[in-house]
């Protein structure tokens, strides 16, 4: 597996980093598995905002790179199939979890932080957040957070080395609906956070048949070239979906992505790097 740490000299908007071949697959058990071709390190610091749909740039990715994420668990019964088919090919993915699911779910959650998958944070029961007065979407936010960050770690708030006091251990975040506001992104800027957006998505939310979802969304992959991915765990018809999905994007040559935030100690300090004006 190939590890890419964003040099926290450069900006995303110049930042061009060549196609990476995806790594020997070591798949216990499934050796023509997908895997996880590299992982992407993120700073917070220099990269406030991606994902074309919401904002101006995205991550940078080879061409046929992609990054798989999902919304709004965990749930019983659909985020288990999503974990076992991820297990079974060996790629890793990005959980944006509810405070709420979290709470009521705790094992699920462990389950997937446990099995490799980065957990981002989709406040703590989905309200649109620019909707809602400022302090309000706030606090909306940090109790989403202390709840995950109680069950993952066992307390409300574990501030990583070289960030903001109240930086969560993983700072990615992805707002409900997009629903986002400048105000909002600025306070998640200064508290040392990513704002997810998406590139494209195979709109999980309508109800429609696995099959059919699989070739929307390989049809809109196919035209996007690669990018951010946003499916939903909660959804039935993706977990069916999901196993072939994965076999087809393999068949296909396309690679997964894992985006993990910076090691703690390279983290540019809090002031010293312009993270841009958010969008």
């Amino acid at each position: 597996m190939i590890r890419t740490l964003l040099p926290p000299t450069l900006g995303l908007a110049l930042l061009a980093l060549p196609p990476s071949p995806a790594a020997a697959v070591d798949c216990p058990g499934n050796p023509a598995a997908l895997g996880t071709a590299r992982v992407l390190a993120i700073d917070p610091a220099i990269t406030p905002a991606v994902g074309r749909k919401q904002f101006p740039v995205t991550l940078p990715l080879a061409p046929k790179e992609l990054v798989l994420t999902f919304d709004d668990g965990p749930w019983p019964g659909s985020t288990a199939r999503v974990l076992a088919a991820l297990r079974r090919e060996c790629v890793h993915a990005t959980f944006f979890v509810l405070g709420r699911n979290v709470m009521a779910h705790p094992a699920l959650v462990r389950r997937a932080l446990a099995e490799g998958h980065t957990i981002g944070h989709h406040t703590f029961s989905h309200p649109l957040l620019n909707r809602m007065p400022l302090a309000r979407a706030e606090a909306e936010i940090d109790r989403g957070i202390a709840a995950v960050d109680r069950v993952l770690y066992g307390e409300a708030s574990r501030t990583p080395k070289n960030a903001p006091k109240d930086t969560p251990m993983t700072p990615f975040f992805r707002f409900p609906g997009f629903a986002s506001s400048p105000a909002l992104l600025q306070w998640l800027a200064h508290r040392h956070m990513v704002a997810f957006g998406a590139d494209l998505w195979a709109s999980d939310w309508n109800r429609m048949s696995p099959e059919h979802e699989r070739e929307l969304l390989l049809k809109r992959l196919s035209a996007a070239g690669g990018g951010i991915v946003l499916l939903h765990d909660t959804q039935s018809q993706t977990a069916t979906m999901l196993p072939g999905l994965l076999r087809e994007l393999k068949r296909r040559g396309y690679r997964v992505v894992h985006v993990v935030p910076a090691p703690a100690g390279s983290r540019t300090a809090p002031g010293t790097a312009d993270a841009g004006k958010p969008h």
